[in-house]
């Protein structure tokens, strides 16, 4: 019985697939990466004589093809995804085909892997989440051909003012950081963009709702980089009650 793994590569660093993510793709007779995204060098990791597609160039049937073929020929098939797979990954489409195609639910897997908006996070060695500041992060994107739901409209999303990874948008830096002052960001708000997170060629740029745009046209950058938005990133904070001496936990007791 042939089995598929969707792996989570990471957001570029190749050392940062998981340990059971680079096994399987080490083990796989057939490896299905996301050409676009990915980085090759995680094709490495494979075995020789693994047959390689590159998904970039292919349609969903196609690939649904390949997948349920090695399946039923009995085949180990690693689905590789940028980043992690359930966030933007087009997955759900992928394992609903191989339910239709008669696959059972035994026959694949989810390996997690890390965000880019995580990689972000670290390239900034910023937290996201600070005590009296933001306790909630908001994962989206901007309209475009993929339609939004009405409710999640970025202007609806921005009148929280909580941390806010905006994914696949900085192609259209102008309209975002116009529809984000649009639903209550005030102007001055930071704003922090990395792109290609981890990669060599990293880069980060930093400024505020009403500066970040013009910096960003200047340096060029219209694609693979992940939006930063709210106060968390230049501010003071309250300390986290985690290690407050004053605190009791079930783990230690407090001086109070």
């Amino acid at each position: 019985m042939g089995k598929l793994y969707f792996i989570g590569a990471g957001p570029g660093d190749p050392e940062l697939i998981t340990v059971k993510g680079q096994r399987l793709i080490g083990e796989a007779d057939v490896i299905i990466y996301a050409g676009s995204l990915v980085n090759p060098e995680i094709l490495k990791y494979g075995k020789k004589g693994a047959e390689v597609y590159n998904s970039a160039t292919m349609n969903l049937d196609e690939v649904l093809k390949v997948e349920i073929e090695a399946l039923n020929a009995g085949k180990m098939v690693a689905r590789v995804h940028t980043g992690d797979p359930a966030i933007y990954g087009a997955i759900q489409e992928q394992m609903d085909g191989l339910r239709a195609a008669g696959i059972k639910e035994d026959q694949f897997e989810v390996i997690p892997g890390v965000s880019s908006f995580l990689a972000t996070a670290a390239a900034l060695k910023q937290e996201y989440t600070l005590p009296s500041i933001s306790q909630t992060v908001i994962i989206t994107r901007m309209e475009g051909r993929t339609p939004v739901p009405p409710k999640e409209k970025l202007a609806l999303l921005a009148a929280h003012q909580a941390t806010m990874c905006i994914f696949l948008s900085v192609q259209a830096i102008d309209q975002v950081m116009a529809t984000l002052k649009e639903g209550g960001y005030p102007g001055d708000t930071p704003v922090a963009i990395v792109a290609r997170a981890t990669w060599p060629d990293q880069r980060i740029f930093r400024g505020t709702i009403d500066t970040i745009a013009e910096i960003l046209h200047q340096a060029g950058v219209v694609r693979q980089a992940m939006i930063v938005v709210g106060k968390v990133l230049d501010t003071d904070y309250e300390l986290s009650k985690l290690y407050d001496s004053k605190f009791t936990t079930m783990f230690r007791k407090g001086t109070d």
